[in-house]
């Protein structure tokens, strides 16, 4: 195996760190309100009008149509160049444009890739339910056919910027089959359609992140099905490996950075007795696991990058690094609230408030599916373990 990146590689990630260093945003994103969407989509816009919107999608959609080396390089680069969240287009480019690419015929293709590409377009994700989060297969979001229209009834929960989106992912169960995984829909929704109530949830962040959406017979046409009616459920597990694969690979680089930060936080900042808080044996060894973590986290990367140039959607093994990431990311931003100690305190409710990036990271082993999904996943669909009964 060659650990080091060919020429051409090392030529590319110029190129990057040179267009970022000119075009990131210098302002802060605001907080989670009509704002922070116009920030968004602007800051999708500059990226499409630069040539990076989509580096890995296919040309014909729009995309640079580049290898996922490339694009691990360019969110190495985003993330070095602290470039903003990526915010109400997460779901659009991350996992419905790909599950579009993967799944859907070319009239959905050719409508909704280039809105999605420009920053025209927020999509939100409507899979979870008040009783079917975890446990996606217990959705009971209902879907009649009248005519050429599914007549939707029901509820989702915990939907990510539902308040601004035009378009969702929609899973609904369209059959009472045998099998709880048969009888289900994926379809685009149109947001704005008669019929939908949106409820914003405030998080514990203090921010409405996440919403309830309601459907009263909603209509939605049958040309908006990805695949076919009711079987919904192989284009939701694309949509979920898009997400759990490649969906998060900015957070992680992140990550180590904000582990450096932590180690040099440590070596200048003195407790109460004048101690540095690397002097502090518990601290030290948390720190030293930490970035070797995410040097192993960095290695699964790779490897995952490696299999997935095989294949024309990412494997199970995207729950390997969801999973990781998603625990090492708590680990280290409560390691963040150790170290500044009672400053952390005298932070809280401010823009640097520790203690709220610390409580937003628990939706880390929730999102894209719990902890223990993708230890299941990992379990019967990597190891071959037999399933529980």
């Amino acid at each position: 195996m060659d650990l080091l990146l060919p020429r051409e590689m090392a030529d590319f990630r110029e190129e990057v760190r040179t267009w970022l260093a000119e075009n990131v945003p210098r302002t802060p994103r605001p907080p989670v309100s009509t704002e922070a969407r116009d920030f968004d989509l602007a800051w999708q816009r500059t990226q499409f009008e630069g040539g990076w919107a989509g580096i890995n999608w296919p040309k014909e959609y729009g995309g640079r149509g580049l290898s996922l080396l490339e694009q691990m390089i360019w969110y190495e680069e985003m993330a070095w160049a602290e470039a903003p969240y990526i915010g109400v287009c997460f779901v659009g480019i991350n996992h419905a444009g790909p599950t579009l690419i993967a799944r859907a015929n070319e009239e959905l293709k050719a409508f909704h890739l280039p809105k999605i590409l420009k920053g025209e377009k927020v999509w939100c994700q409507g899979f979870s339910e008040p009783g079917a989060g975890s446990d996606l297969a217990g959705l009971s979001l209902r879907g009649e056919i009248d005519g050429d229209h599914l007549v939707v009834n029901g509820q989702k929960t915990w939907t990510s910027y539902a308040q601004f989106a035009d378009f969702q992912e929609l899973l609904i169960r369209t059959s009472r089959a045998d099998k709880r995984h048969h009888g289900i829909t994926w379809a685009v929704c149109d947001m704005h359609a008669p019929g939908i109530t949106v409820r914003p949830i405030e998080l514990l962040t203090g921010e409405p992140e996440v919403c309830d959406v309601f459907y009263d017979d909603v209509r939605i046409p049958l040309s908006n099905v990805v695949g076919e009616v009711d079987d919904g459920w192989s284009v939701a597990m694309s949509t979920l490996s898009f997400e759990r694969g490649t969906g998060f690979m900015k957070d992680q680089v992140e990550a180590s950075r904000r582990i450096d930060r932590l180690i040099e936080e440590a070596r200048t900042r003195v407790d109460r007795r004048g101690r540095t808080r690397i002097d502090d044996d518990a601290i030290a060894d948390r720190l030293a696991t930490a970035r070797a973590e995410a040097a192993a986290l960095s290695a699964m990367s790779l490897a995952n990058i490696t299999r997935n140039a095989r294949s024309t959607q990412p494997g199970p093994e995207g729950s390997m690094l969801r999973l990781f990431f998603g625990e090492l990311d708590q680990r280290v931003k409560k390691l963040a609230v150790d170290i500044l100690g009672a400053e952390a305190a005298e932070r809280f409710g401010g823009p640097a408030d520790p203690s709220k990036v610390w409580h937003r990271s628990f939706a880390g082993t929730i999102a894209a599916g719990s902890k223990d999904i993708q230890r299941n996943i990992i379990g019967e669909r990597v190891l071959g373990l037999p399933k529980g009964k």
